[in-house]
């Protein structure tokens, strides 16, 4: 076996190995060579080699949200360590386990104007649940920042930063290990079974005859089917879903906004809940924000192990225990009480369907009509990946199979590394993957094209519509120079010439015939990874989004 010569860069691989950490993403450079050498050569590491530090930071991120255990990403000395920071900001945001390694300049280095250096040390602190700023020399104390960053990162469910200082000379090994490393073990668990003081919980939910239960990003198959059933048959319960929630059931509303958005006055105030119940990650709708901001339940939980954000200036109780857990424990001991809130509802929902089928049954070609047609023709079993902006705002409006998982980066909502992020969990996850976006978010994260792990089944859905159609859908909107330029960022691009350098199959749509033929295209190639462009109309969109909303009553 080769090691590099450097003690501590040998303590920093041989604890990885032995906390598990197997995924290693390297962005080529010099100064972190010692660890490149280290982690490169040993076959139980799985090494992948990414340009891009932006792009590499949310490859990683991908891999970790598939296999749920850190994954980690190294770099060399200077800027390239800030490039990770949207993916690292997005792992806090959405708690995924994600390990930087930096290689740095030694601490005598820093600030006398030697090359490639800035301050390294705490870079990413408004974002990291652990800092790890190492000393050269090997040691225990640096031994046990080590472990704890790594079981930080799993027990919190957040990105880490690992700083070594490494002097030259760089690149010279050995055949033997001169460490070895403190390995810790960490038995502390977040969350308990039961409810603490359950009494008040459940004669609460036992006298609320409105009680709404709303789930933002969240695994799938995280709720056992037994509490599924259970609150979709109690009249007094409303489910409100998302795509990216991933939980399931006909009595579920799965589009928040096709229901509200039509309502009235006393429609807000006969849906005002008593009690809210929240569970799962950030939730896109902007209109059930609005809603309970304003129309404020009396009572509001948040469960999870670990943070709850205040979202609607409401919330009474941080209940810290995994969803399931809570509902198994707290309908042990609850029963139904008498209750027409679903059933209003209910009825009010069932409408608004009918309205949408008819209203999609003749609208033109258009970014609505491309999202009902796509995703109805995404496979079962299937991942789906989507990127930011009016995507994800789209595919909030449109079913989609129960056996197809959903994720999008909504940690911090942003369009920066959602291309990354799909094909890093494509590789994650081994599941045929689909991934849709649209015109701006794939272009401004084109480089993550420049990847040699893409799988050959991996889908590329692009819905071009000639810039950020996500602004003439928010208020403000008025066509002048000025928006053309500096919102919607108007261009004339395509993915043509980027499919061919990267030896994509590339397949395009312009109507619904040569829509519905090229997607029958792109499922049937599978002999490399394959883009499917569909161009919309620029200036219609928003149009006939808006109008939707207005034909649901």
């Amino acid at each position: 076996m080769i090691y590099p010569k450097i003690p501590l860069a040998q303590s920093i691989i041989e604890i990885c190995l032995a906390k598990g950490i197997t995924n290693i993403i390297i962005s080529p450079g010099s100064r972190n060579a010692p660890l490149t050498i280290g982690f490169a050569q040993n076959p139980n590491f799985t090494c992948y080699s990414i340009a891009d530090e932006r792009s590499a930071a949310f490859f990683a991120l991908g891999i970790a949200q598939q296999i749920k255990q850190p994954t980690a990403v190294i770099c060399t000395s200077g800027s390239a360590l800030l490039n990770y920071y949207p993916a690292f900001a997005e792992a806090f945001y959405s708690q995924i386990p994600l390990i930087v390694i930096s290689a740095d300049r030694p601490q005598s280095k820093i600030d006398i104007g030697d090359g490639q250096t800035i301050r390294q040390e705490n870079v990413f602190q408004n974002h990291s649940v652990f800092n790890a700023n190492l000393t050269e020399e090997a040691s225990e104390e640096n031994d046990l920042k080590i472990n704890k960053a790594i079981e930080t990162a799993i027990l919190q469910k957040g990105p880490v930063h690992i700083n070594a200082p490494f002097e030259e000379p760089l690149y010279q090994t050995v055949d033997t290990l001169s460490v070895h490393p403190k390995i810790t073990v960490s038995e502390e668990i977040i969350g308990t079974k039961t409810i603490e003081n359950s009494e008040e919980l459940v004669s609460i939910w036992n006298s609320a005859k409105r009680k709404l239960i709303m789930v933002g990003v969240n695994e799938a198959n995280a709720i056992d089917e037994e509490i599924v059933q259970n609150l979709a048959n109690d009249p007094s319960v409303v489910v409100l879903t998302e795509t990216t929630s991933n939980l399931h059931h006909p009595s579920f509303i799965n589009s928040i906004d096709t229901l509200i958005t039509p309502f009235e006055n006393g429609d807000f105030e006969d849906f005002q809940p008593e009690i809210l119940i929240t569970f799962g990650g950030m939730i896109v709708s902007k209109r059930i924000k609005v809603f309970l901001r304003k129309y404020k339940p009396k009572q509001h939980w948040h469960i999870d192990t670990l943070r709850a954000y205040d979202t609607f200036d409401a919330k009474t109780k941080h209940i810290v225990m995994q969803p399931n857990d809570f509902f198994t424990d707290l309908l042990s001991k609850t029963a139904f009480v008498e209750s027409d809130y679903f059933s209003k509802i209910d009825k009010i929902y069932d409408l608004r369907k009918i309205r949408k089928q008819e209203y999609l049954s003749k609208i033109p070609f258009s970014d609505f009509q491309v999202f009902e047609k796509i995703i109805e023709s995404l496979p079962k079993n299937s991942q789906l990946q989507i990127s930011n902006s009016s995507a994800i705002r789209y595919a909030q409006l449109i079913d989609i199979d129960s056996s197809i998982e959903v994720f999008c980066n909504r940690g911090t909502s942003g369009i920066d590394g959602s291309t990354s992020t799909a094909i890093g969990a494509s590789v994650g996850s081994k599941k045929q993957n689909v991934f849709i976006t649209g015109d701006i978010s794939f272009l401004y994260d084109s480089n993550a094209l420049w990847n040699s792990y893409i799988p050959n089944n991996f889908k590329i859905i692009l819905i071009n519509n000639g810039g950020g159609g996500i602004f003439r859908i928010l208020p403000g909107h008025e066509e002048k120079p000025v928006f053309n330029t500096y919102f919607e960022t108007s261009h004339q691009l395509t993915a043509e010439h980027l499919a061919k350098m990267y030896k994509m199959n590339y397949l395009t749509a312009t109507d619904l015939n040569s829509l519905n033929e090229s997607i029958d295209s792109l499922y049937n190639q599978n002999n490399a990874a394959s883009i499917l462009e569909i161009f919309t109309p620029t200036f219609e969109n928003n149009v006939i989004l808006n109008q939707f909303f207005k034909e649901l009553i």
